[in-house]
């Protein structure tokens, strides 16, 4: 068997919102790789630069003319090399000549290429034959903030996560139910409720966050009960999308309030105390490691205070994090730096220093399942992957297979909360 790269294909098709991203093929001796680039409603400054000026289109030509040719030859296996020849290639330190999306399908297709040449389940191939731990799924029930439109929450996610699962399977019921019972709540408590949902299938609804607070705490009572194992819920606030750099404030547009960082601050641990929250996602802005590790000081490991735009999945953002003690979990998507290296040396610092790694889909995503084999590979305690929208029931699906390949050995990481 051989990963020697014969053949680098690259074409544009679109994503869950119908936007047109990119997906490269990586064809080995022996084997054959696809992977498609994802894109974010909500993002962080410091992520790379998605595509060159000229879009998909200019992305597709450099990729053709630039990388293909620096491909054929080269050991598909060997990924570290492939990462660093993207970054030779692009010359920049933000994708910003090749585009960040195409450093990522290149990346993530290369290493699925070998994988199949050697004709080994990706997360065995990234990890070896010992990884065997599954990661709890995160999934949204409702969504606001940058996620919806219309009279939502100024919040953009109110998540569910089956803590006591003992196995992906049930962890996966437990929230398609708990999906099921909102919708089935939303109906009975509110008249013009009609059943609409975003990219990522999560409800849509006329309604307070502390309403939907309501709804997803009375779902969550039931749900326990059903499956007969603890569930908790969290929140993704996308601080940076709400705060106003000029007012110096958060600005909650449908509560028609506007709160200092000193309020926010107040209302995140009001919420968390209320709501016995075991998750809060960004609660502050991108830049206010201060905040962060104060709320992570006071918390302690009862809570996760999870950085999304605060990190980008940046090793050098991270390793800033961590002096300050700012979050204790963080999200890795590996679009948010271009390859699969770049995000393996975030998630190792992460692991030194004792961070939750939750690997995480995009809003604008696709049906390509790698994050699942990602996830396994990274030791993630948690995936953030949707719960029942197409392109995200193909990654819950991707675990369950995997699931039943590991049999016996089969079982759910351990959680620090």
């Amino acid at each position: 068997m051989s990963a020697i790269i014969k053949k680098a294909l690259a074409r544009k098709i679109f994503n869950a919102r119908g936007e047109e991203t990119l997906e490269v093929d990586i064809i080995t001796e022996s084997g054959f790789g696809r992977a498609s680039a994802p894109a974010g409603a909500s993002k962080g400054k410091a992520e790379v630069v998605y595509y060159p000026k000229g879009g998909v289109d200019e992305a597709i030509i450099k990729f053709r003319e630039l990388v293909a040719p620096e491909l054929i030859g080269k050991d598909a296996s060997n990924q570290g090399l492939i990462d660093k020849l993207l970054h030779e290639i692009d010359g920049t330190s933000n994708f910003s000549n090749l585009g960040g999306e195409t450093a990522y399908a290149t990346s993530l297709a290369t290493v699925k290429a070998a994988s199949n040449s050697f004709r080994i389940p990706l997360f065995w191939h990234l990890a070896g034959y010992l990884a065997c731990e599954l990661p709890y799924p995160l999934g949204v029930v409702l969504s606001g903030g940058e996620h919806a439109v219309g009279q939502v929450p100024d919040i953009q996610e109110f998540l569910i996560l089956p803590v006591k699962a003992t196995s992906f399977l049930n962890a996966a019921k437990a929230n398609i139910l708990f999906h099921k019972k909102i919708g089935i709540l939303l109906a009975k408590t509110k008249p013009d409720f009609v059943g609409g949902r975003d990219d990522e299938g999560a409800w849509l609804a006329n309604i307070t966050a502390t309403e939907a607070l309501q709804v997803i705490s009375a779902a969550c009572d039931e749900v326990c009960e059903q499956m007969g194992f603890e569930c908790r819920f969290g929140i993704d606030f996308a601080a940076s999308a709400i705060w106003n750099q000029k007012e110096k404030r958060y600005v909650y547009a449908r509560e028609k309030k506007k709160r200092t960082t000193q309020e926010q601050y107040e209302y995140v641990t009001t919420l968390i105390d209320k709501y016995n929250l075991i998750y809060v996602e960004d609660p502050f802005h991108e830049e206010d490691f201060e905040s962060f590790a104060k709320l992570t000081k006071e918390v302690g490991n009862k809570v996760l205070v999870c950085g999304d735009d605060l990190f980008v999945t940046n090793k050098n953002r991270l390793q800033k994090g961590v002096e300050k003690g700012a979050a204790n979990s963080l999200i890795i998507k590996v679009n948010q730096v271009g390859t699969v290296t770049d995000a393996w040396e975030t998630v190792r610092i992460a692991r030194d220093a004792r961070y939750v790694r939750v690997v995480s889909h995009r809003s604008g995503d696709t049906n390509d399942t790698h994050i699942a084999h990602l996830a396994v590979a990274f030791r993630a305690p948690i995936i953030k992957a949707g719960i029942v929208e197409g392109s995200r029931i193909a990654k819950i699906n991707a675990l369950i297979r995997i699931e039943e390949t590991l049999g016996d050995r089969a079982r759910m990481i351990k959680l620090p909360v």
